[in-house]
């Protein structure tokens, strides 16, 4: 706590990097305990420490993972984040009113802006065509069901006939959509320690299939709001608010450690 009191009374020498740092070697941690409890790289780690925020993902990996190791270490989340968003943030301006076009500008946009903007639509259209198609492949493999059984009863010579229809199969894969925009994923088979599957940042519209064939997936999400998770051709809700972990099951979400 007397790194966190410091950094309040003597914000004109607040150095975040070398805040963090000091706060983890008074408690012992090396940063390989750090990335056992919390998750984030060694690397990741060591930017945050040196400040070298080009090698994090982007502002919200950097915010989310500074927020983080910042209360690990007991320390005031939030004061980081509000030091590095009023000096390392990048904050893109818009424009307060659209600016006019010369005429020439004009004439140009209306001869060749349509030549460019077919191509565009088109490429968007085959886009959405693939997308429903996997869609509604997925939906119609996870909606294949047994068929029915049936029994018979005879009782004082009168014989029934009974039909039983079989549960509907469990999915065996999920998809995982960046849909809102890019997130940052460590998806493991079964637990945290188990067999990594996919480590990356998933842009904006793309898709990672996962198989549940063998068992449930641990995944760790950097940017939940952005990310959809499509199971037996539905939406399967139970992510979490901000960076966390979740078990991927065939019957849907639940928390992980």
């Amino acid at each position: 706590m007397a790194v966190a009191r410091a950094v309040r009374h003597n914000r004109g020498v607040f150095e975040i990097g070398a805040s963090l740092r000091e706060a983890r070697l008074k408690r012992g941690l090396s940063p390989a305990d750090v990335h056992k409890e919390l998750r984030i790289r060694d690397r990741y780690l060591q930017a945050l420490e040196e400040e070298r925020w080009e090698l994090l993902p982007g502002d919200a990996y950097a915010k989310g993972f500074l927020r983080e190791y910042a209360d690990f270490l007991g320390l005031d989340g939030n004061l980081y984040v509000d030091e590095y968003n009023s000096r390392f943030a990048q904050h893109e301006e818009q424009p307060l009113a659209p600016q006019p076009l010369p005429k020439s500008d004009f004439k140009a946009r209306r001869t060749g802006g349509v030549g460019i903007l077919r191509p565009v639509l088109a490429i968007a259209v085959v886009v959405a065509i693939v997308a429903a198609v996997a869609a509604w492949q997925l939906d119609r493999g996870s909606n294949k069901a047994s068929p029915p059984t049936t029994s018979q009863t005879t009782t004082g010579g009168t014989t029934t006939t009974k039909h039983h229809t079989a549960p509907p199969a469990l999915p065996t894969q999920a998809t995982l959509v960046a849909t809102r925009g890019a997130t940052w994923l460590e998806v493991r088979s079964g637990s945290s320690s188990g067999k990594l599957i996919y480590e990356n940042t998933l842009p904006k519209g793309q898709t990672v299939r996962v198989s549940l064939a063998h068992g449930p997936v641990w995944m760790r999400i950097g940017l939940p709001a952005n990310l959809d998770v499509h199971l037996g051709g539905r939406l399967a809700h139970g992510l979490p608010a901000q960076v966390g972990n979740v078990l991927l099951t065939q019957h849907g979400l639940k928390p992980a450690a």
